[in-house]
């Protein structure tokens, strides 16, 4: 029989949910939201503008298709935790690579299932997304709750940054300009190259995810992606085409704050 490691999730507000860890050992703290999506558990942990929340999942069987190098929004994952009901023991699919427990053992992010996402959910939805801690057992621990320290994690959760003022699309940008390369995702050759050019667009990156490049390369542009900090003065070289600022993660204030040409 499979030995599960014990974890907790503790809510800033005191609500504690006991269950199983499935990415990485450790602790992780953010703002616990939740997503109804059916599939795209992938998409969700790199999309940027998650990044600083924990993301629950409310479908109740997440990572039975595994995982790829195909099935991204951007280069990294920026979720700062996953809950989730139930990860099956087999993940069948034709494009998997990975099985879902091991891709989040690869980046290293701490996860937890077996636990009630409906209680959760509308915990969420009544009081609105709070702060929140999961904490796994440490190796070889065992019992119900692996005697994990919950007023640790209960600290951990109420000490944790509020996701107001904060300006996270810094975190999530592009480090340095670059060319984007790939249209859209077909059954028989997996993402295209791109189409004729017919626009420049200058993406300014505050938390872009890939499919909007490709659905932009799909039509006709030719998308240079620059980070948050690039300049969009009148004299810079990228005022040549459109320009787009990109996606946003953390404070929407302190993104717009910082996206006024400079």
């Amino acid at each position: 029989m499979l030995q599960k490691t014990p974890a907790v999730l503790v809510l800033a507000d005191g609500s504690v949910f006991r269950g199983c860890a499935i990415g990485a050992p450790g602790q992780t703290v953010g703002e616990v939201v939740f997503n109804t999506a059916m599939t795209g558990y992938q998409e969700i942990l790199t999309d940027p503008s998650y990044a600083g929340q924990i993301v629950t999942l409310t479908y109740p069987h997440i990572g039975n298709v595994g995982a790829n190098r195909e099935d991204r929004e951007s280069l990294g994952v920026f979720a700062a935790g996953l809950i989730i009901r139930d990860l099956p023991l087999a993940a069948s699919s034709w494009r998997r690579e990975e099985d879902l427990a091991s891709y989040l053992g690869r980046h290293n992010l701490v996860a937890i299932g077996d636990i009630d996402t409906r209680r959760l959910t509308r915990i969420l939805r009544s009081k609105g997304a709070q702060n929140g801690c999961i904490l796994t057992a440490r190796a070889g621990e065992a019992g119900p709750t692996g005697e994990i320290d919950e007023a640790a994690a209960l600290a951990a959760a109420k000490a944790a940054p509020s996701m107001a003022g904060r300006d996270l699309a810094k975190v999530v940008s592009a480090a340095a300009p670059y060319h984007w390369n790939g249209s859209l995702w077909a059954l028989a050759t997996g993402y295209k190259a791109d189409g004729e050019a017919r626009l420049r667009v200058a993406a300014f990156d505050y938390g872009v995810k890939h499919n909007i490049l490709r659905n932009l390369a799909e039509r006709g542009c030719d998308v240079t992606v620059l980070p948050a900090t690039a300049s969009a003065t009148p004299s810079s070289r990228w005022s040549e085409g459109e320009s787009w600022l990109a996606g946003s993660s953390g404070s929407r204030s302190r993104t717009a704050s910082g996206a006024l040409p400079r």
